[in-house]
């Protein structure tokens, strides 16, 4: 909604607030002003000029010599381009030294040898867009009419040094598109009074109800239909002031009948229309559904099929109008109009959004209808017409209306106690603020017992419950005075849980660690939905997929995760590292809802590190993948319960994957792409995992412990141990750690040979072992006793024997 500063003015005492400070006010009380546009800004000496001479230019066919008095003096030499400059004009003309749009100065200058002092310009050149430009004047200049001042600010004239605020309304607030809407919202902004204009005008002795009747098929679609018949029209331009408003307010003018409907619609927020009653056809008015195939054509010249969906105001038999959405051209007011049958309404809010949405046709009427308008402004606003069609048209109203009224439109009545209102806001409200606030609103209000009871007008369709009383209150408080509480209670709403500070760590350990987080969908295919996937149920099919690609839920998010290193390969992005922590969907019973288990994934590929002037190159591998989920494990406290195994599963490399297991029990894997998958997608070496991060992050531990660091020194042992080729060097460690004892702080694989110097069937590991005793220095025989241990136990249950 734009809102002229000026033309609120009349409604409401401006005086002591700019437009800057009344849009603040405005966007603190909870309606966001989205700019404030000066008109005239930077604009100065366009001053109204009288062309007195106009000559053909000597050298040019297209130019023309005026003499032009443009109020000091002496009048000026004038070349104009325009092609509907003449004689006896009043023009808008830039004297030299003026500032047009765009910081256009204007100078004195020779156009094809012959002097010019100034411009004579076109709305266009004044700042206003084209498609706001009448018809007559939309090639050439602008021409006043005959009584203006020569020499006076042609911007005054056309009601340019005005302010426009560009209010951006909520579909709540239909109220508000309207100016005395906005009069009512700014005056309990600024605890002032709205005066509304007064609406007195003579009256024809002849009786509207004998021109035309009305009939409404189903009072359903249209509770309230009026129509008033204004005689003698003579159409003609409107007033400056009236062009100069609707077009701050991004409306066309055409003619002082179409204007003036128009200007009651920005006025009252009351959409009219307005009929030449000689060209209706008939002296009917039927208001009813459009047959299914019916044609109109509209004001915009358009043929448009209707259906039942669109209300139809017809002569009985021809429609004449699409109801609340436009008008038809055979029933268009032209220049040859004398009588007027004008249209005022009240159409039901779904019948002509539906209207608009089927005809593809959205007008500044429909968009009031749609978000609904006051029933108590329909004959305000028809009232408002008439006079002004009275005024400026020169029109005879003639007396009464002809009307179908079924509207029963009733104030809404809300109750709120003071007790609730300032639990809600936390504020310590008084009755007597209380009943302020609803008095600015223009709210009649009863107390009783410290409850309010709130009649509310109709003009604020918006407020039906006692929570929108709450938001009222609120906004006219301010928002910036009601007080910053902490909330009381058991649990802080908003506060983090236990698992999601957990997820939040994973997610900021992983990015850490160098891989980007990924968002791929939870929609996949049939050839996708159980690969790589921990637990295989039966797939959970979509109702109605959008393609075969997404029919189905998926059950693990590595294959997404592959398609995008695949699509980064494709761009020769060939080193990446990503992960995603999302759900997977499993199958309960048939006809439930598939169980939803949160797992986190990554893939990486190409290089880990990669220094080109170090010449430092280190590709991805299992031990970098491994190395970073460790670190991961670390992060959350469960290190010391987790074990990796070999593994084998569908689409992994047979000795390059690794089951991860959770006290025992097996919560993903880790390992390589198959190299059959690996191709298929034409990927390079690629590293994957998988874990059920539901288990893993509901899992308590204790807290972290910090212990001082040891003032005795440790001592290190290494020791190479020969044993069968299968037997798995996480296996031995494990031995050495439960036989190492208390002493035993560190154990670490640092060599495996398999070479030719080695028996067939076996392999060497060499460990490294590190003693300490946090309480004293370690001696010999203390070290020699637990080392000892090890080496009977290795002995014992790997059939390990040391490597001469």
């Amino acid at each position: 909604m734009l809102v002229s500063y000026k033309w609120l003015q009349e409604y409401i005492d401006l005086n002591d607030i700019t437009p800057e400070e009344l849009a603040d006010r405005i966007t603190r009380s909870g309606i966001e002003v989205e700019g404030v546009e000066v008109l005239n800004e930077g604009m100065k000496n366009i001053v109204i000029g009288h062309v007195l001479e106009r000559e053909q230019h000597p050298n040019a066919d297209k130019l023309n010599k005026c003499l032009v008095d443009v109020g000091d003096g002496e009048p000026v030499q004038i070349v104009c381009g325009a092609p509907n400059v003449d004689a006896g004009q009043k023009v808008a003309v830039a004297k030299v030294g003026a500032v047009l749009p765009g910081n256009f100065k204007i100078k004195k200058a020779k156009l094809r040898g012959e002097e010019s002092n100034g411009m004579i310009c076109s709305l266009t050149e004044l700042g206003i867009e084209s498609k706001l430009v009448a018809k007559d004047f939309s090639e050439g200049i602008f021409v006043f009419p005959s009584d203006v001042e020569v020499g006076r600010d042609a911007l005054e004239y056309l009601q340019r040094d005005d302010a426009v605020l560009e209010l951006g309304l909520t579909p709540n607030r239909s109220d508000c598109l309207s100016m005395i809407g906005v009069a009512y919202e700014v005056a309990a902004v600024l605890s002032k009074d709205v005066k509304l204009p007064a609406v007195d005008y003579p009256k024809a002795a002849e009786k509207a109800a004998d021109y035309v009747s009305v009939k409404v098929e189903n009072s359903e679609d249209a509770p309230l239909y009026t129509a008033k018949i204004i005689k003698n029209v003579k159409v003609a331009p409107s007033p400056l002031w009236m062009q100069g408003r609707l077009m701050a307010a991004g409306i066309r003018p055409h003619n002082n009948v179409v204007d003036i409907t128009n200007y009651i619609l920005l006025e009252y927020g009351q959409p009219l229309h307005a009929f030449d009653y000689d060209r209706l056809g008939s002296k009917e008015i039927l208001v009813r559904r459009a047959k299914a195939g019916e044609t109109i054509t509209t004001l915009d010249d358009a043929k448009r099929t209707l259906s039942e969906d669109n209300l139809l105001i017809t002569n009985g038999e021809t429609g004449v109008a699409v109801a609340g959405v436009m008008g038809g051209a055979n029933s268009e007011v032209q220049n040859d109009t004398t009588t007027v049958l004008l249209e005022s309404a009240y159409f039901e809010a779904g019948v002509i959004r539906k209207s608009s949405k089927t005809l593809g046709l959205r007008s500044e009427a429909s968009a009031r209808y749609e978000k609904g308008i006051d029933p108590n402004r329909v004959r305000q606003a028809a009232e408002r017409a008439a006079q002004l069609l009275q005024l400026y048209a020169g029109g005879d109203v003639l007396e009464g209306e002809a009307a179908v009224d079924a509207l029963k439109a009733e104030p809404k009545v809300v109750s709120i106690t003071l007790e609730k209102l300032n639990n809600v806001l936390g504020t310590s409200l008084t009755e007597n603020e209380v009943t302020d606030i609803f008095k600015r609103l223009q709210f009649e209000t009863s107390l009783e017992n410290g409850s309010f009871t709130v009649t509310v007008p109709t003009r604020r369709n918006d407020i039906t419950i006692p929570e929108d009383l709450t938001e009222e209150v609120a906004r006219l408080f301010g928002y910036d005075d009601i007080p910053t509480t902490l909330p009381i209670g058991a649990s802080i709403p908003g506060a983090l849980t236990e698992y999601q500070k957990k997820r939040r760590s994973v997610r900021k350990y992983l990015e850490g660690a160098g891989l980007y987080q990924a968002i791929t969908y939870a929609l996949t295919s049939d050839k996708k939905v159980q690969q790589f996937a921990l637990e295989k149920r039966n797939p959970v099919r979509l109702a109605m997929p959008m393609s075969e690609e997404r029919a189905l839920l998926r059950q693990s998010i590595i294959p997404q995760l592959l398609e995008v290193v695949k699509y980064n390969a494709a761009r020769q992005n060939d080193s990446l590292a990503v992960y995603e922590t999302g759900v997977v969907f499993l199958e309960t019973e048939q006809n439930q809802l598939p169980e939803e288990r949160e797992h986190v994934a990554g893939a990486i590929t190409g290089s880990w590190v990669s220094h080109v002037w170090q010449g430092e190159k280190k590709p991805v591998d299992f031990f970098v993948l491994k190395g970073v989920l460790e670190g991961l494990f670390q992060k959350l406290g469960v290190a010391k319960s987790i074990e990796f195994t070999r593994g084998t599963m569908d689409g992994m490399h047979p000795g390059r994957t690794a089951e991860i297991l959770f006290n025992g029990v097996s919560i993903g894997f880790a390992g390589q792409v198959h190299p059959q998958v690996q191709n298929e997608l034409d990927l390079k070496e690629t590293y994957v995992f998988e874990l059920d991060l539901s288990k893993l992050l509901a899992t308590e531990v204790n807290e972290l412990q910090y212990t001082t660091i040891p003032r005795f020194p440790s001592v290190t042992r290494d020791i190479a141990l020969v044993v069968d080729a299968t037997i798995l060097a996480g296996d031995i460690q494990n031995i050495i750690v439960e036989a190492g004892g208390s002493l035993l702080k560190e154990v670490q694989v640092f060599d495996l040979y398999e070479g030719d110097k080695m028996e067939e069937g076996k392999k060497s590991i060499a460990y490294s072992l590190k003693y300490f005793d946090p309480e004293q220095t370690l001696t010999d025989e203390m070290i020699t006793k637990s080392h000892d241990k090890v080496l009977e136990a290795v002995k014992e249950k790997a059939g390990a024997v040391l490597r001469g």
